[in-house]
């Protein structure tokens, strides 16, 4: 069951309407980085989970996520809102649409459950949502860097804050699990070559790291000679 409060989870404050920014937002509204493609990814996920403590913590930012979904399409709204008349809006995709928040990307593609990215395992399903929180942190940084609103810039820093919170809350999740930095998941084991680290892309100084170095790696320089052997 749910709830709906009508004062959003951050206030929000627009204090110079610019549609043209408004059709960025889009991104976050119904882009493939939105709040919508987090709420339902995480909601969804939480179906599969059987650890309770990890199946509240996905609904609790799965609600969260609705909320930010419900503070981006409130700032497109105030955006658009009785700039019908000017060029900026004109020249958008709210000139064709109306005004509001549409299920659409700043290009116009509608959104797709293909942004969905879930599996089954608590393990990779926490792996695939701190890619999205990178996603969606980058794409809110991106739109501060265009902001020309000061209301609307201070709402995007809190929305980029709750990617890095929950991001660390994913994190934390998955070490609880012992799986942090645990590639091994599932009940198949891997081959022998589960340590091998092939060079193939030895065009001049070959570079080293902790990627491709003992003791977690065996580093084969010369794959085709070690093939051949």
């Amino acid at each position: 069951m749910f709830f709906h409060k009508k004062e959003p989870i951050h206030i929000v404050n627009v204090d110079e309407a610019n549609p043209r920014f408004a059709q960025l937002l889009l991104e976050q509204f119904g882009g493939a980085t939105g709040e919508l493609s987090a709420a339902l990814q995480y909601w969804v996920q939480s179906f599969h989970v059987e650890n309770a403590g990890i199946r509240d913590m996905l609904q609790d930012i799965a609600i969260e996520e609705f909320g930010h979904l419900e503070m981006v399409g409130k700032m497109i709204e105030a955006h658009t809102k009785n700039v019908d008349q000017t060029e900026a809006f004109k020249s958008t995709l709210f000139a064709v649409r109306g005004v509001g928040p549409h299920f659409l990307d700043s290009q116009g593609n509608a959104w797709t459950a293909n942004y969905l990215n879930e599996g089954g395992d608590v393990v990779r399903d926490l792996r695939a949502n701190i890619a999205a929180e990178a996603g969606a942190r980058q794409t809110y940084e991106e739109l501060i860097k265009l902001c020309p609103d000061q209301g609307t810039k201070k709402a995007l820093v809190h929305l980029l804050t709750r990617e890095i919170s929950h991001t660390k809350m994913f994190m934390e999740a998955l070490n609880s699990l012992g799986k942090l930095d645990d590639p091994f998941f599932g009940n198949i084991q891997p081959d022998e070559t589960v340590d091998i680290y092939y060079n193939l892309s030895s065009n001049g100084k070959d570079e080293r790291g902790p990627w491709n170095s003992e003791p977690t790696f065996r580093y084969i320089a010369d794959p085709v000679k070690e093939h051949q052997a």
